[in-house]
C-alpha cells in the first residue's frame, strides 16, 4: 500500500497541471514555440496514447485545454467562481488548441500551436489505476479494490463475492444505483456535481465542451464500465468524457470505444443505461430507468 502511494505522489508531482511539473515545463517550453522538445518516456506515451482516446472521441476529450480550463478558473486549488473574458475565450476558440496538434517522436514532443496547454486531469486518474494496479501484481496480490476520486479498477474479489460498488445520485446524498466489479474491471463516472459554481441560477461544471469554450449542459452524469483488457482504468477515465459531451450520442461514443456497459443521466434527470449494464445493476429506491438501449 505504502508503494502506491508513493507511486501516487509521485505521479502528483511529475504531472500537475499548474503546479511546477514536467508537465508545466513542457507547456512553457511550447508555449515560447520551442520544437524538438524532451520529455521522459512515459510522458511521451501518455500523450501518444491520449492522441488516440481523442481521435476515437472527436476531440471531445481532450488534454490540450489547459488554457481554457484556466480561464473557467479552475486551476486552482482555491476555487473562485468566475466567467472568461469573451475576447478571451473567442481568442481562444479562434487558435482551436488541440492534442492532435502535437508532434510526438521518440522521446521529444513538437507544437506548431503556442495555444496547446497540456492538462491530464481527465486521463491521469485512470492511468494511477493501472500503475496501482500493476505494483499490486506484482508484490502478489491478487485481490484488491483501487479508488481514486470515484474511480475504480477491481482485483480478484472480496472472498467469495465480487466487489460491490456504488454509482453516485448527481442530485441526491445516495447511490443511483450498486452493481457487482469482476475481477479487471474498472469503472468511470464523469458528472457536473463535484466540481462546479452556480451564478446568477446558471449551473458552471468543470467538464468543457472543446466545441464552444463553454461547460457543458444537458447531461448530468455518465458512467462507464470497461470489461477486461489493457489500460481499462485509464480508458475507463478517459472515454467518459466524450460520453458525457456527446449528449444524445451518447451511445455512439460508448461504443467507438467498446464499451458494452454504460449509464446516463440527462439534464432533466432521466436515466438512460445500456442493456448489458442494466441486467447487473441494483437500482436505488423509485430509480427506474427511462430508457434502456442495446
Amino acid at each position: 500500500m505504502a508503494e502506491v502511494l508513493r507511486e501516487f505522489d509521485r505521479l502528483h508531482r511529475a504531472y500537475h497541471a499548474w503546479e511546477p511539473s514536467e508537465l508545466t515545463a513542457l507547456n512553457d517550453a511550447i508555449a515560447a514555440g520551442r520544437p524538438d522538445i524532451p520529455v521522459s518516456d512515459e510522458l511521451a506515451a501518455m500523450l501518444a496514447d491520449a492522441q488516440r482516446i481523442s481521435a476515437t472521441g472527436d476531440g471531445l476529450f481532450d488534454p490540450a485545454l489547459g488554457r481554457l480550463i484556466q480561464l473557467w478558473g479552475f486551476h486552482t486549488d482555491t476555487f473562485q467562481p468566475v466567467r472568461p473574458d469573451p475576447a478571451d475565450l473567442n481568442a481562444l476558440l479562434r487558435a482551436r488548441p488541440r492534442i492532435a496538434d502535437l508532434s510526438i517522436a521518440h522521446n521529444t514532443v513538437t507544437s506548431p500551436n503556442p495555444a496547446v496547454q497540456l492538462d491530464l486531469g481527465g486521463y491521469a486518474k485512470g492511468y494511477a489505476l493501472d500503475r496501482a494496479a500493476a505494483i499490486l501484481q506484482d508484490k502478489g496480490i491478487s485481490n484488491a479494490l483501487i479508488n481514486i476520486g470515484g474511480n475504480l479498477l477491481a482485483l480478484g474479489s472480496k472472498g467469495d463475492q465480487p466487489w460491490r460498488v456504488g454509482i453516485q445520485h448527481p442530485r441526491e446524498p445516495r447511490p443511483l444505483a450498486t452493481l457487482p466489479l469482476r475481477d479487471g474491471e474498472a469503472i468511470g463516472t464523469s458528472g457536473d456535481y463535484q466540481r462546479f459554481f452556480e451564478m446568477e441560477g446558471e449551473r458552471y461544471c468543470h467538464l468543457l465542451d472543446p466545441r464552444s469554450g463553454q461547460p457543458a449542459q444537458g447531461t448530468q452524469a455518465v458512467t462507464v464500465l470497461v470489461t477486461p483488457r489493457p489500460r481499462a482504468g485509464t480508458l475507463s477515465d478517459a472515454a467518459s468524457k466524450p460520453v458525457y459531451l456527446g449528449g444524445e450520442a451518447w451511445r455512439d461514443y460508448a461504443r467507438r470505444f467498446g464499451i458494452a456497459h454504460a449509464l446516463r443521466v440527462d439534464g432533466a434527470g432521466r436515466v438512460e443505461v445500456t442493456r448489458a449494464l442494466k441486467d447487473r445493476l441494483q437500482f436505488g429506491k423509485d430509480i427506474i430507468p427511462t430508457r434502456v438501449v442495446d
